[in-house]
């Protein structure tokens, strides 16, 4: 993908070198009694310039007095290598794309696209939505209406799904900008509903319509960035959606497929709906049934 002349987005917010740090929330709760009494008096607050002085060299000041039941923590270095600080410019750039694209796909419908925030961040994060760790992977949080993304992810799915190149990174940040159309819509909120008085079964299968939407709308993202578009590049982002197929991830955790517990979709209906979106460039085309 041809993207270091173009334009960077403004909405990127990095925590990449702040604490990744989670104390229990129960230990939070145990702790702000405690806080209020230390403030009432003068060797307790000696004790709070003590640990805000522990908090500054990275260590939690409530874990040192034993007040939490988490483990002591550390945070991470704030050294960014240069390789991380260019996918991070990437990223930046696939962002700034989605906003124009959107803004217009939306002026058209005569309505205003106003844009999400994307987080970068290491090891874990709080949220709106609530704490988050690498492990949950790319996300989209609509009570925040912001992107959460490790850059390690993209590591994970070149080294662990076999999906590399830069077009199957933006793939993964059009999908979770596409939830953010999706909250804009109102769709997020009414697949929650159905969800909410659902059995698990329907409860899944609306949350597959809903990422397949999210694929289509990532495809419509591929659609309007032709310029860019490389040799190879499409293949890389069809390559990614059937890496991370709910099929694809269950046969490799368990040897064996269970269509009822796909949240995701197929490897093959993500695909055709990134493949629709990519084709038409139109919001209609990507209709799911919701």
């Amino acid at each position: 993908m041809d993207w270091k002349n173009l334009r960077r987005s403004s909405n990127i917010e990095d925590f990449r070198s702040k604490s990744t740090a989670r104390g229990s929330a129960g230990g939070a709760r145990m702790a702000m009694p405690i806080i209020r009494f230390l403030l009432g008096n003068k060797y307790g607050r000696i004790v709070l310039i003590i640990g805000a002085i522990a908090y500054f060299l990275g260590y939690n000041p409530l874990a040192l007095l034993s007040f939490l039941d988490a483990p002591q923590t550390k945070q991470q270095s704030s050294k960014i290598s240069a390789k991380d600080n260019e996918t991070a410019e990437f990223v930046s750039v696939v962002l700034a794309q989605s906003e124009d694209i959107w803004s217009k796909l939306f002026a058209q419908k005569g309505l205003a696209y106003k844009e999400p925030k994307l987080v970068l961040f290491r090891g874990g994060i709080t949220s709106g939505c609530g704490y988050a760790s690498k492990q949950t992977g790319p996300f989209y949080c609509p009570t925040d209406k912001k992107v959460y993304l490790d850059l390690s992810f993209f590591q994970e799915l070149k080294n662990r799904h076999n999906a590399p190149g830069d077009f199957a990174q933006a793939y993964v940040i059009a999908h979770e900008v596409g939830h953010h159309v999706q909250n804009l819509q109102g769709t997020l909120n009414k697949s929650h509903k159905i969800k909410k008085s659902s059995s698990e079964k329907i409860a899944n299968a609306t949350q597959v319509k809903v990422e397949l939407q999210a694929d289509c709308y990532g495809g419509i993202w591929a659609h309007y960035v032709q310029s860019a578009i490389e040799e190879g590049d499409i293949e890389e982002a069809l390559n990614a959606a059937s890496a991370i197929g709910d099929d694809t991830l269950q046969k490799q955790a368990r040897g064996y497929v269970v269509p009822d517990a796909f949240t995701h979709g197929s490897a093959k209906d993500r695909m055709k709906w990134f493949s629709i979106g990519y084709k038409s460039g139109k919001i209609d085309s990507c209709y799911t049934g919701l």
